[in-house]
């Protein structure tokens, strides 16, 4: 049985739990509060030298990091990870564009408005990650204006990654009802079989 350490409230964490809920897979949920420190101990650090969640025990002593890892590790063989080619290039583009162009201002803007305080100096970063995420949304949302998923017409980790913050931008202050097209695909999602939730930012 694996075992995930992993802040429940967090959107990288949730990736894992949702699809680990989706396979149906016997898993034990280790909860870790990252803003404790807890992951900068030197017990975490063993585990996980870069002090991180999500981290999966494969077995006693064996552990794989990072989110989008963990999916391509756990959706070998699923219909969540594509046979063809072309899907699979498709799949890893856009887990690719989730990372470095979503995920960064999306997340990060969730962070500073639902997790710090009103008054905190990060607030000042707002209106650029407002603006980031905004073109992300868009990309998004031109995509999905044509098309019921992300790659090849079927439910697979694309979405999974890309559902985790995208679902929870109202948090860090976007609006999603100027994007349709998002809009039907999320509750695509929330009507496949064993979805769970992620719990609120707090």
């Amino acid at each position: 049985m694996y075992t995930v350490y992993g802040m429940s409230s967090s959107g990288n964490c949730y990736k894992v739990r949702l699809l680990l809920e989706q396979l149906q897979t016997r898993y034990q949920w280790i909860e870790i509060d990252t803003r404790g420190g807890s992951t900068r101990s030197s017990e975490f650090l063993a585990k996980n030298p870069n002090g991180r969640v999500p981290l999966l025990e494969l077995e006693p002593g064996q552990f794989l990091a990072e989110s989008d890892a963990i999916l391509f590790y756990l959706a070998e063989g699923t219909p969540f990870w594509p046979q063809p080619k072309r899907a699979r290039a498709e799949v890893l583009q856009w887990m690719f564009f989730e990372q470095y162009s979503h995920e960064p201002y999306v997340a990060v803007a969730r962070f500073i408005c639902a997790m710090l305080p009103p008054d905190h100096a990060r607030r000042s970063e707002l209106p650029r990650l407002h603006e980031r995420g905004a073109q992300a949304l868009a990309v998004m949302e031109q995509h999905l204006a044509q098309r019921r998923f992300f790659v090849a017409d079927a439910y697979s980790i694309a979405d999974i990654a890309l559902y985790a913050y995208t679902h929870a931008a109202g948090d860090g202050g976007f609006d999603l009802r100027l994007y349709p097209a998002i809009g039907a695909w999320l509750t695509r999602i929330e009507a496949q079989a064993h979805f769970v939730r992620m719990p609120p930012a707090s």
